[in-house]
């Protein structure tokens, strides 16, 4: 079966890649972009590390952690990341890259990974947000979504809020992570894909109530979890998930494999369809953060092998017959 990207491209649509100078980034990681659309603009969000990751497909040359190893820069052994924005034309060419500057808000971190990781960018009632995990501010790295509101100008992107968002059940949970955003719902997430929760973050009163909890697909054998932002979708909504399989290398070492899948739910959050299982472009390791409509086309952005961005641009009409058909 044909991949999402090949499916795509074989139905006219095209991908590219979201590529900062190496001055800036000293041509270390980006990956796991995400995608606004506001009217004609269309805004992405890029984060970068400062590590680069290596992958011994093959088993060959494996680290003592497994096939995967960090490359971080000498005397370094921290995962930090930073955002950027930048502007997409209508043939997604990447334009105005800005840094997110945090710096006002910042504190000294505790934990080795540093950072709002994964963000999601969009827009409720009028203010711009990033929405990600942060695990920096406990000295066991506990995870939490948090919602950072951002000014974003021409010329710079200025975080001027920041709040760490509750689980709305199991308050000493480890990681919280990967929440999917409603796009046309304020402060509203798909929290978890099966059984599908729908939860509400309340700026006001720092609190997250649980909303909606769905019935059980126990026709689906694995765990679809977070991914894209959840948009508008023929009457009801879609969203993009993250499936993982975990397993053992052949020297019993950690490894994993990261596949995809779309929800199709009716507005009252009944599933209607799951598309197969599927990669991108046959990597092991590929992320969503975004997910867009865009005058009869959908924007897809996603991370490849933790060292690339890119955004495909499908057809509606190729995106049912996938979703229907694979």
């Amino acid at each position: 079966m044909k991949n999402l990207v090949t499916h795509c491209l074989d139905d006219g649509g095209i991908i590219k890649p979201l590529i900062i100078p190496a001055e800036v980034t000293n041509g270390t990681a980006l990956f796991n972009p995400s995608v606004f659309v506001e009217g004609d603009r269309i805004l992405v969000n890029i984060r970068h590390c400062q590590y680069t990751l290596y992958h011994s497909d093959l088993g060959n040359y494996e680290h003592q952690w497994g096939p995967l190893l960090y490359l971080n820069p000498e005397n370094d052994v921290s995962l930090r990341t930073t955002n950027y924005i930048g502007d997409l034309s209508e043939d997604l060419e990447l334009s105005n890259i800005r840094v997110v500057d945090t710096s006002g808000l910042d504190v000294k971190p505790i934990w080795t990974f540093i950072g709002l990781e994964d963000g999601r960018l969009l827009k409720w009632n009028d203010k711009y947000y990033l929405t990600g995990v942060r695990r920096d501010t406990t000295t066991n790295g506990q995870g939490r979504m948090e919602l950072s509101e951002l000014e974003i100008t021409d010329s710079y992107v200025k975080e001027i809020k920041r709040d760490r968002i509750p689980p709305p059940v199991d308050l000493d949970s480890y990681c919280e992570k990967n929440w999917m955003p409603i796009i046309d719902q304020p402060y509203r997430y798909v929290k978890w894909g099966n059984p599908v929760e729908i939860v509400e973050y309340n700026p006001e009163t720092k609190e997250t109530k649980q909303l909606f909890v769905g019935e059980f697909d126990n026709t689906t054998p694995h765990d679809p979890r977070g991914g894209s932002h959840c948009v508008p979708y023929k009457g009801g909504y879609l969203a993009l998930h993250h499936v993982t399989y975990n397993y053992k290398s052949e020297a019993g070492r950690k490894n994993a494999t990261y596949r995809h899948q779309f929800s199709h739910w009716d507005k009252d959050w009944n599933l209607i369809k799951r598309s197969r299982v599927f990669d991108f472009m046959s990597g092991k390791i590929e992320f969503t953060c975004g997910m867009a409509p865009y005058k009869g086309d959908y924007l897809i952005t996603f991370g490849y092998q933790d060292n690339a961005a890119f955004i495909i641009k499908i057809s509606e009409d190729s995106l049912e017959d996938f979703i229907k058909n694979g």
